[in-house]
């Protein structure tokens, strides 16, 4: 059974998630090939098992997970959106009735 999602578990997974996606964006494109190709990996799986350990595991990290693998792609913010994805609220306020005449 998925853990609870708590306020502070949501606040940490969306902060994870905007770290590694700012790591992608503006720290790796510097140290393009050699290096960086195994910490971007490494940095791939450590998000992924660290959200699906606050989270609990989701569909959307999967092609989340796949997409970070590709050249481009993880210079788009996919962990982010992802997360907010799945940290969002599970139940909307019901929109005001109006009154009958």
């Amino acid at each position: 059974m998925a853990k609870p999602l708590t306020p502070e578990r949501v606040v940490l997974a969306r902060a994870v998630a905007i770290a590694a996606d700012a790591l992608q964006i503006w720290l790796f494109p510097l140290f393009a090939g050699g290096v960086a190709e195994g910490a971007d990996a490494a940095l791939e799986l450590v998000v992924a098992l660290i959200l699906c350990g606050l989270c609990g595991f989701h569909p959307a990290f999967l092609p989340t997970f796949v997409a970070e693998a590709l050249p481009a792609v993880d210079l788009f913010p996919s962990w982010t959106l992802a997360t907010l994805y799945v940290t969002r609220r599970s139940k909307q306020l019901p929109l005001p009735q109006r009154a009958s005449r």
